[in-house]
């Protein structure tokens, strides 16, 4: 077999002009700055499937009881030949690039995979299948059945009646029209056994934005094929409403993005609700495709397709330029995540989140009364910057790695200073100390003399020597946290926040007592409930940075905060030893010395 690739379909060699690069910088470029990535991104999944036709040419492993690697090939030709807008589409198909990174690297790295390896090449045969219809042809190809389900990418799922396990069935077309034809079972798309692709499309203020709300494909997650997991009705029919409000956002309070985001996110994967939180996440390997969990409202959502499609945009600017070396070793604070993160991570969160920060800078200022987005502007903006400020530096940075951030920081500086309400800014404060402190606690790992020698001193009675916050790396967590503070400030925030608050603080995942209190603004009475939990577990991770939170300005506050990996070394030191102390008087002995 010698594959050829039609001309007009054919990998390009892509370039990137410096001022297309400065402009993606600072989130602009237009549309067409986001159509020349993804076309370079096209060509990369174009190369990726010709490396695996080419594999299935020697290897009959990948193919199994399919037809041989030539016929799906043949069949996308025929397909690009009749209507060539029907094989962009399948190639534009974000997990059309997860399929073929996902199964190249099963190939290269000799990886057992979710199923037989001939199921995950198969998928090449449901592209075609999926182009030749979009193409209107008359064709015949077999492709694979995953636990009774065949997903032809685009269209949408049948659900047929195999028995289960890992066959194959076969695709019939013509004329736009088909069926699939198990070895028991039928499904044609007039059927209810099947389940078309659905499809929104959005117009607010002449900008259309069109989404598919794809829960079929087997490569529409993160990292490995998943089966289909059908929406109800009443689950699209919210999304339908919250999506198209907070389009309606998007291009009424940030329209710069609101030009470009339907260029780039065409593909939604819904995923189950997470209480008081609106989790979402993307890979560089499905461009134009983001993981969103179901929404509550839609300025959280709006702000979650902006910042998704940041994700998107600087992951398809990767492939034409390296911003940083391939150092992934897990090293920096990210305020947005519990774990040390790698240098590549961090960029990538700076980028995300300066889009975040545009959109609540916009609403709150078109909406001066909603305390929510005035909260959300000044606590992305502050740690975003200080993140940028952290890594502008980094010797891991390539040269275009820092013009890149330094020309973002030039939109991104001045919004810094501008004025923002006092509680807002106050709460935001708050959370950002209340994240640090955390992360330092599970994280960092004293010096081992240096606690002992701190826990002699205490012995005798001495005054505690000068001390440094600063500590051993670990990226093992030393305690759990659940950052339901985070929630419920967020809570208080919103519509009717106080009376909400209380209402609703004990659903919060994990949220203590005290964390109400705290942000009730009992300070007095969430103390003394931190105390009550800590008495049950002195190294309760959130239950200490909680009872930093409550104490007054001072030593105490300040060692809980700038150093409560130091303290409860200690305490568990002198604890260890049979000595007690309280964790407040510890922690005031402690930042007196804090340098």
């Amino acid at each position: 077999m010698h594959t050829k690739v039609p001309e007009a379909s054919a990998p390009g060699s892509h370039s990137l002009p410096w001022d297309t690069f400065d402009q993606l910088a600072t989130g602009g470029g237009g549309a067409a700055a986001v159509d020349l990535l993804r076309t370079a991104d096209r060509s990369r999944r174009l190369l990726l499937i010709l490396g695996l036709v080419h594999e299935a040419e020697t290897d009959e492993r990948l193919t199994g009881p399919l037809a041989g690697a030539e016929a799906p090939w043949d069949l996308l030709e025929r397909a690009q030949q009749a209507e060539p807008e029907a094989l962009e589409r399948v190639l534009a198909h974000p997990y059309t690039g997860s399929w073929a990174g996902y199964t190249t690297r099963l190939i290269d790295q000799g990886l057992t995979g979710e199923c037989p390896l001939w199921v995950h090449y198969g998928y090449l045969h449901t592209l075609a299948a999926a182009a030749a219809i979009h193409a209107g042809l008359k064709f015949t190809i077999r492709v694979p059945v995953w636990k009774d389900t065949v997903v032809l990418p685009t269209l949408g799922a049948a659900w047929l009646d195999e028995g289960g396990g890992f066959t194959t069935a076969e695709v019939n077309g013509e004329a736009g029209s088909f069926t699939i034809d198990g070895s028991r079972s039928r499904v044609a798309p007039e059927q209810p056994s099947w389940h078309p692709l659905r499809k929104f499309r959005f117009e607010a203020g002449g900008r259309v934005l069109e989404l598919r709300l794809d829960d079929l494909d087997p490569h529409r997650g993160l990292y490995h094929p998943i089966p289909p997991a059908r929406l109800a009705e009443a689950e699209v029919a919210n999304w339908r409403d919250l999506l198209g409000e907070a389009w309606r956002l998007v291009v009424e309070h940030v329209p710069e993005y609101a030009e470009v985001l339907p260029t780039g996110l065409t593909s939604i994967v819904p995923e189950p609700a997470v209480p008081f939180r609106l989790p979402s996440a993307s890979t560089g390997e499905a461009f134009g495709s983001a993981v969103i969990a179901a929404p509550e409202d839609a300025a959280t959502l709006a702000a979650a397709l902006v910042h998704e499609f940041q994700h998107i945009r600087l992951g398809g600017l990767l492939q034409l330029a390296g911003l940083h070396d391939d150092d992934r070793t897990q090293r920096l604070y990210a305020p947005w995540r519990e774990d040390p993160r790698p240098l590549g991570g961090l960029v990538h969160g700076v980028y995300a989140f300066f889009g975040v920060s545009a959109f609540w800078r916009a609403l709150s200022r078109a909406r001066p009364e909603d305390r929510l987005a005035a909260f959300e502007f000044a606590h992305w903006r502050t740690q975003t910057w200080q993140t940028l400020e952290a890594i502008r530096d980094d010797a891991a940075l390539t040269e275009g790695g820092r013009q890149f951030l330094a020309e973002l920081a030039t939109v991104f500086e001045p919004w810094q200073s501008e004025p923002c309400a006092a509680e807002s800014l106050r709460w935001a404060k708050t959370l950002a100390a209340d994240h640090y402190a955390g992360w330092r606690l599970r994280h960092l790992r004293p010096d081992e003399k240096a606690v002992a020698d701190l826990a002699q001193a205490w012995q005798r009675g001495l005054s505690c020597p000068p001390v440094l916050p600063e500590g051993r790396l670990d990226t093992v967590s030393d305690g759990e946290w659940p950052n339901a503070r985070a929630d419920l400030i967020r809570v208080k925030l919103g519509e009717d926040g106080e009376a909400r608050l209380q209402q609703v603080w004990p659903l919060v995942p994990d949220a203590f007592e005290g964390d109400y209190l705290l942000v009730a603004g009992r300070r007095a009475d969430a103390r003394s409930a931190f105390q009550a939990e800590l008495e049950k577990d002195p190294d309760d991770a959130p239950a200490l940075i909680g009872y930093g939170l409550s104490l007054p300005a001072g030593p105490a506050a300040r060692a809980l905060l700038n150093a409560p990996e130091l303290v409860r070394a200690v305490h568990r030191e002198l604890r260890r030893e049979g000595i007690e102390v309280t964790l407040r008087q510890l922690a005031a002995w402690v930042g007196e010395a804090l340098a």
